[in-house]
């Protein structure tokens, strides 16, 4: 329920009874834009509620007697808090009047909330694939024929716990059984599992919020105070070091070694990719129009000497309305088609655990920033409006004052770590062997091991600073 608004000059009959006589009303506001009035009469006085409509104009009705002599019954005597309830509800039947939602029909329930949020993020976003998804499995059975107005904070809480320890669902074919991974047993799945609950309460205060904006729900007490888990958000974010990029990239197949190139070569997500036409790169400024990205807004890409030799290769010659990056069998790239390409070319390349595209991503803005890139530029390149985001992901790789200053002052212990291995050698040397057989060590190369040898049809240029090696797609 809305908070009851207390005065001291409406609350009791006692206080009212010293009021003058008045044809206009004392008024009390209730919330924003709505009011709640006692107009004394020489006989007893009657509630009416107030509403703003704009244009400096208000809307007023009478709700009923006040218990200024019979006690308040709720029907037709009201309390100064049984008449506050009243005015919220006539202020919202009104609006919703307004907003062409029947009043008569039944109540507002959550299924019928959720749908015209889909409606809206289907109109003014990019998709609402996501959220559907999460309304059909999570929060349509069970709040999908509850009254928004019945919803409470405690049974949304229980709802919001319950869902964190549900095990995580695995894809099941339509029409079939729901599979589901085993229960969440230690810290880092349970923290994914409390991680997912949040989305989902997102989603659905979403909605709500929405329709209470709109005056289709009278009060948002009931999901306001739900408070989701903490600190489950921390950055989880895993990147490809540049020889395992080299292998990924030499063990894709063909037509999908274009699109893993693509990625690392321009940060852009994979239905970003797929959308691409051949019109959309620049040669003249080494940039890709990015026109269809996840805010809705275009953006585009600057591409480092590599990204240009690759597109320049992938466009050369070919029609502007051809997609950019095809399948072997000539159609575009569609959602979920990326999954197995990914999954059989990470086994190629002996990289575990298994990658998704979107890590690829990660890949690119990872080692950009540790070649000193600033946050801001490649959040830019990334589609990012600020650095929030690449500041929670990738912060931490920055090159750091902090960092320096605590590697160049903390103290030394003399601490010998004792070890059978000998290592091939410190970041910016390599270790060899001299002929009394102990190791020496010489210079080389800071990273001797991302060195990529030239091949006749290879391009070996920079990645955020560092050379991953491209083998580009022959020229049409």
């Amino acid at each position: 329920m809305a908070r009851t608004v207390r005065d001291a000059v409406l609350s009791s009959r006692t206080a009212r009874a010293r009021l003058q006589p008045s044809g206009k009303p004392y008024y009390k506001a209730i919330d924003a834009g709505l009011h709640l009035g006692y107009r004394k009469g020489k006989s007893g006085g009657k509630w009416v509620v107030r509403w703003y409509v704009g244009k400096r104009d208000y809307r007023v009705e009478t709700i009923g007697v006040a218990d200024d002599v019979i006690d308040a019954n709720g029907t037709d005597v009201w309390s100064f808090a049984q008449a506050q309830s009243e005015a919220r509800t006539i202020f919202l039947a009104r609006q919703r009047e307004q907003s062409g939602v029947p009043t008569k029909s039944g109540p507002y329930t959550v299924r019928k909330c959720l749908e015209e949020y889909l409606d809206w993020l289907e109109n003014n976003r990019k998709s609402g694939q996501d959220a559907r998804y999460k309304i059909n499995a999570f929060i349509l059975p069970e709040f999908g024929d509850i009254d928004c107005a019945k919803l409470t904070a405690h049974k949304i809480q229980k709802w919001h716990e319950e869902l964190a320890k549900q095990p995580a669902r695995i894809r099941s074919k339509l029409g079939k059984c729901q599979k589901f991974r085993a229960p969440p047993t230690d810290d880092d799945t349970r923290q994914q599992r409390r991680a997912t609950a949040n989305r989902v309460l997102t989603t659905l205060k979403a909605a709500l919020n929405r329709a209470w904006s709109a005056g289709k729900i009278a009060s948002d007490d009931g999901w306001r105070r739900v408070r989701p888990f903490g600190e489950v958000d921390a950055a989880r974010m895993r990147y490809l070091k540049i020889d395992e990029a080299k292998r990924l990239i030499n063990a894709s197949a063909p037509d999908f070694r274009q699109l893993v190139q693509a990625a690392l070569t321009t940060g852009a997500r994979y239905g970003e990719l797929a959308a691409l036409n051949v019109e959309d790169y620049n040669p003249d400024s080494g940039t890709l129009l990015i026109r269809t990205s996840k805010s809705g807004r275009p953006r585009h890409v600057v591409l480092a000497e590599e990204g240009i030799a690759l597109f320049g290769a992938l466009t050369a010659g070919r029609a502007g309305t051809a997609a950019m990056l095809a399948k072997s069998t000539g159609g575009r790239w569609k959602a979920a088609h990326q999954l197995r390409p990914i999954a059989d070319a990470c086994k190629a390349a002996r990289i575990r655990p298994i990658i998704n595209f979107h890590c690829l991503r990660h890949t690119y803005a990872s080692h950009a920033i540790m070649n000193g890139c600033p946050l801001m530029v490649v959040a830019k390149n990334l589609g990012h409006a600020d650095t929030r985001m690449v500041e929670k992901h990738y912060g931490h790789l920055a090159p750091s004052f902090v960092a320096d200053a605590i590697r160049a002052a903390a103290p030394q212990f003399g601490i010998k770590v004792e070890s059978k291995v000998t290592p091939l050698g410190k970041p910016g040397q390599s270790s060899t062997k001299a002929q009394d057989g102990k190791p020496v060590s010489r210079p080389v190369n800071r990273h001797p091991v991302l060195e990529s040898r030239q091949v006749p049809g290879t391009s070996a240029t920079a990645l955020g600073g560092r050379r991953v090696g491209l083998r580009l797609p022959p020229r049409e």
